[in-house]
């Protein structure tokens, strides 16, 4: 761990102390570390990086055909999936989180289609670094 000074805007670190009490940081550092490593993440997916995302989907399981488009949509781009997982939620409603990893783009795209399948109610994509 190394130590640094950093100088803020009054304004600013307001804002950063506001942060810190509403996500419950221990303090200013943690922080930081955790806006620096977010931006670095954006900053791979911007550089289409190697990087690891999980994908979750909701969706009505009566919708006829949807599991399967679900499931050819993955074997398409199947050296991106590295598991998915199934869950009933309801009678009528499932989620599935699928977990990837790959070059951002790549991602990008398995994600936009299997969000765009006809009877996904929800999805919503959470990438994270490699590093």
């Amino acid at each position: 761990m190394k130590r640094f000074g950093v100088s803020l805007e009054e304004d600013l670190l307001d804002k950063l102390d506001g942060l810190v009490e509403r996500r419950r940081f221990p303090n200013r550092s943690q922080a930081i570390r955790f806006l620096v490593r977010r931006y670095i993440t954006e900053d791979d997916w911007a550089r289409n990086q190697p990087v690891s995302a999980c994908l979750a989907l909701v969706y009505d399981h009566h919708k006829s055909g949807l599991q399967k488009k679900l499931t050819a949509l993955q074997h398409d781009y199947h050296s991106l999936v590295l598991c998915s997982q199934h869950v009933h939620l309801d009678h009528d409603n499932c989620i599935e989180t699928i977990t990837l990893k790959g070059r951002a783009g790549e991602i990008r795209s398995l994600a936009d289609r299997l969000i765009a399948v006809k009877g996904i109610v929800h999805g919503e994509l959470v990438m994270s670094a490699l590093k």
